[in-house]
């Protein structure tokens, strides 16, 4: 049984949320270390809201990393023989939208499975660089963009999801694409204090950039990466809610996601 002040805590933490009206019930563990974890949260009531899918549909002719094998997907049981459709699935973790777990950059970094859950609830922050990326390829998110995201919407919310619109989501294929810098990166975990960042390219990083220096910014904070989203043209640049439906295989360096917004 958990004790109060535990519970004030963690109602505190899922209050400041403001995703769910009304919470249901919640098991809660304490870890050894004294850090709590909730699983699973169950909400009675969903917020008033426009939902947003932010989630390409994954086929075998989504595009891959170079050198990646593409998705693909085989009958294995059929209506006719059994009574039941199965689907044998086959794809490397890092495929479609999906996230980057900080194991994915670093050894000994976080898997995707033990990602805090009230961390894959975050204000979602979008800065759209469609415009100067549609003249450069090689564009990245900027302080300035920063600032001026700030300029407008005020200070970004604490333990956000910063997340790229630069329209890529249909030149996806394209071997040259935006990114965020190292140093854009750096800023946002160590001063906004973020939960990750987010981009509609196949990279948190530009793409020739072979350095990876936004990955290890953030993934070497302990913080998550989600890559490929979509729609993002269809939610406002501040005020929505995201949700990242991340896997939870062992040891999962990343892996396929359902991600979506809650518009207000």
């Amino acid at each position: 049984m958990c004790g109060p002040e535990v519970v004030e805590t963690v109602h505190r933490r899922i209050g400041r949320r403001a995703l769910f009206g009304s919470l249901g019930a919640a098991a809660l563990t304490v870890a050894s270390a004294g850090a709590v974890r909730a699983e699973p949260i169950v909400a009675e009531a969903v917020p008033a809201g426009r939902l947003v899918d932010l989630t390409h549909t994954l086929s075998p002719t989504f595009p891959v990393w170079p050198g990646n094998e593409p998705f693909s997907m085989r009958p294995v049981a059929a209506y006719e023989r059994g009574g039941f459709l199965v689907n044998e699935l086959s794809y490397w973790e890092h495929t479609g939208t999906h996230i980057d777990a900080p194991a994915h950059r670093f050894r000994g970094g976080a898997t995707a499975d033990i990602i805090a859950l009230e961390d894959l609830i975050a204000p979602l922050v979008v800065v759209d660089i469609s415009a100067r990326a549609a003249a450069d390829a090689e564009a990245v998110v900027t302080i300035e963009d920063i600032a001026q995201w700030e300029r407008e919407h005020g200070r970004i919310p604490d333990r956000a999801l910063v997340v790229m619109h630069s329209h890529w989501q249909n030149r996806l294929a394209e071997r040259a694409a935006p990114g965020f810098s190292g140093g854009e990166a750096q800023m946002l975990v160590h001063e906004r204090n973020i939960v990750g960042i987010g981009v509609d390219t196949l990279s948190l990083d530009r793409m020739n950039d072979r350095e990876y220096p936004a990955h290890t910014a953030v993934l070497g904070a302990g913080r998550y990466g989600v890559e490929a989203l979509a729609n993002l043209e269809s939610v406002p640049p501040a005020g929505a809610t995201v949700v990242v439906g991340a896997p939870k295989h062992a040891g999962a360096t990343g892996g396929p996601c359902r991600v979506f917004a809650i518009v207000p």
